[in-house]
């Protein structure tokens, strides 16, 4: 979850993929009358796996246990890095969540058992019957890679497809209610129905994604210099009045409005008045209002792109669609956005209900929370990095972090709501080391953590890894570090400025500096978080951790990857990166 991206980068696709969570919730079971046994333990078993960077995977996991229970299975839901291999090829009915991380990566809590799976070709199958739901973002060229690449591997193992695999966009909300509702049935066959307890499934939560909690912004404040290269904000926001409640670690979902002068410049580069009304999810509405509430408008949708080609006739656009050559689309829409395109070409036209059948619904944004919910139960503080850019003669706005920045303020109704993140907690035991490496915004979920720990009078030591570009302008909260270094809340502190030198140092440089100390720490049970950016820098600092591990353990390299990967299976090693 996530903080927003560099200011000075050009985003691609500045919308990451955001938790989206419960859209069954208010579902109660239906009570089955026994035809045979009542007892669940009789019940036909199905496994539930969930592949999940942040949440999304696990929440409609617990949705399908819900029907499932109801149709007289009896499911278990687990974490990819909760069953061993051994135990997977033994499952008979499965069923796999999962989403897309990174470039068709599959994600942290996969991957293990991914790697067995997928080298082993002596694995048998032929008992197992199965169906994936796959959760993904057609912004991205891998589309639903990770699970496309489980359905596509269960099969060859000989197991026996049950449903069809289906990939969801962003807006998965129908897509997978739809799946749960065809194979859960499919699950079922012939199984010996059982009576459930309508009543002992949760309640519904007031407020949600669908329907996300007015939170007013009571703090909007500057945190880098003036004169950084970026610009960084803490924002906090209250929820008082709202019953919710949040964990260190969780993140928060902001539903966003887009700004008003792009919505302006749209209506006007299609040639329409922006006063046409258009259906909207059954309401009439003017495409003014649809255009700033309910629209991506932004980053263009593959359907928009390829009816801009179709329409407009111009060469590089289509010969970078049809060429099938990713790196020359990403090329040619480097730094474009919506509007870019249909200035290129301005003899285009659009009428508004042709415009927006080519649009993807907005989708809200996530961010780790960088405050403890036990030190402010009534307010959610975030860290967010503005994204500003200038590309193709425009001045280009991120569409959330701007939307905080610029547009919300104490009269604003921020819509928005939380996803728990039940892996990125502190330890429970507050004895335990506890190892952070956050640079830049990456620091949120550190931030609460410590003020969790500050709040329990835990006596572990607590380490943090932090940097940016230059001390003097993007040491952000330095006075609050300072502060906690003084009290001992924060024990160790390493920083990495990496234009402070000629030689650029970062986060991981200090963690091979100080490799002894840290591996010691690992030793006693300590837990290695990271937050950031997981392009570059999670990939070095993982880098770094097995590197540490390899030589101050005096272990080969792939007695290093065993200790990694066992700290990962013990919840140990958990990364927070997008």
């Amino acid at each position: 979850m996530k903080t927003a991206n560099n200011s000075q980068n050009i985003p691609f696709n500045e919308a990451q993929q955001a938790w989206l969570g419960g859209f069954f919730a208010g579902m109660h079971s239906h009570i089955l009358q026994s035809a045979g046994s009542g007892d669940a333990a009789n019940a036909r078993a199905i496994t539930i796996l969930y592949g999940s960077q942040t949440g999304n995977s696990e929440s409609v996991a617990h949705d399908a246990a819900q029907v499932a229970k109801a149709h007289g299975l009896n499911p278990s839901i687990l974490g990819m890095d909760e069953i061993e291999a051994d135990s997977f090829t033994k499952l008979e009915y499965l069923l796999i969540i999962t989403s897309t991380y990174g470039e068709g990566e599959m994600p942290d809590n996969a991957q293990l058992l991914w790697d067995t799976i997928s080298s082993d070709d002596s694995i048998e199958l032929a008992n197992m019957k199965y169906s994936v739901l796959a959760l993904g973002d057609t912004s991205y060229d891998l589309y639903c890679q990770a699970g496309i690449e489980w359905d596509q591997r269960l099969e060859k193992l000989g197991a026996k497809r049950l449903y069809e695999r289906v990939d969801c966009d962003v807006d998965f909300d129908d897509a997978a209610e739809s799946w749960i509702s065809n194979i859960i049935p499919l699950m079922a066959d012939g199984a010996t129905a059982i009576t459930i307890d309508s009543t002992s499934t949760s309640s519904a939560a007031k407020y949600g994604r669908k329907n996300p909690f007015p939170g007013k912004l009571v703090a909007n404040r500057l945190l880098s210099s003036p004169d950084s290269s970026k610009e960084i904000c803490h924002y906090e926001i209250s929820i008082a009045g709202s019953e919710l409640s949040y964990e260190a670690g969780d993140a928060l979902n902001v539903v966003p409005v887009n700004c008003p002068e792009l919505v302006t410049d749209i209506i006007q580069a299609i040639g329409c008045r922006g006063d046409e009304d258009e259906p909207v999810s059954g309401v009439l509405m003017p495409l003014t209002q649809a255009l700033a509430e309910h629209f991506e408008i932004k980053l263009p949708s593959k359907d928009l792109l390829d009816e801009i080609a179709r329409r407009s006739g111009g060469q590089e656009l289509n010969n970078s669609l049809s060429s099938g050559d990713k790196d020359k689309l990403s090329s040619y829409l480097w730094g474009r956005d919506t509007l870019d395109l249909l200035l290129q070409f301005p003899e285009m036209q659009f009428s508004a209900a042709e415009f927006l059948a080519l649009l993807k619904p907005l989708q809200h944004r996530a961010y780790s929370i960088s405050s403890s919910g036990k030190a402010h139960p009534e307010t959610v503080h975030l860290t967010i990095s503005s994204v500003r850019y200038n590309s193709h003669n425009r001045e280009h706005k991120g569409v959330c972090s701007t939307y905080l920045a610029d547009l919300a303020d104490d009269k604003t109704a921020v819509r928005c709501f939380f996803s728990p993140n039940k892996v990125f907690r502190v330890p429970e035991d507050n004895d335990l080391p506890m190892i952070m490496v956050g640079p830049g915004t990456g620091i949120a979920p550190f931030r609460a953590f410590l003020q969790e720990r500050e709040f329990r009078n835990a006596k572990g030591i607590n380490w943090l890894f932090f940097g940016d570009r230059n001390a003097t302008t993007d040491f952000i909260y330095q006075d609050e570090i300072e502060a906690m270094q003084k009290s001992k809340v924060l024990s160790k502190l390493d920083l990495a400025f990496s234009r402070d030198q000629e030689e650029k140092i970062y986060v991981q440089d200090r963690m091979r500096e100080k490799g002894e100390e840290l591996f010691s720490l690992l030793e006693q049970g300590g837990y290695f978080f990271v937050c950031g950016d997981a392009l570059r820098m999670a990939k070095d600092v993982d880098k770094a951790l097995h590197d540490v591990i390899a030589k101050h353990g005096k272990l080969s390299e792939e007695q290093a990857t065993e200790y990694v990967n066992q700290m990962k299976k013990d919840k140990r090693y958990v990364r927070d990166v997008y």
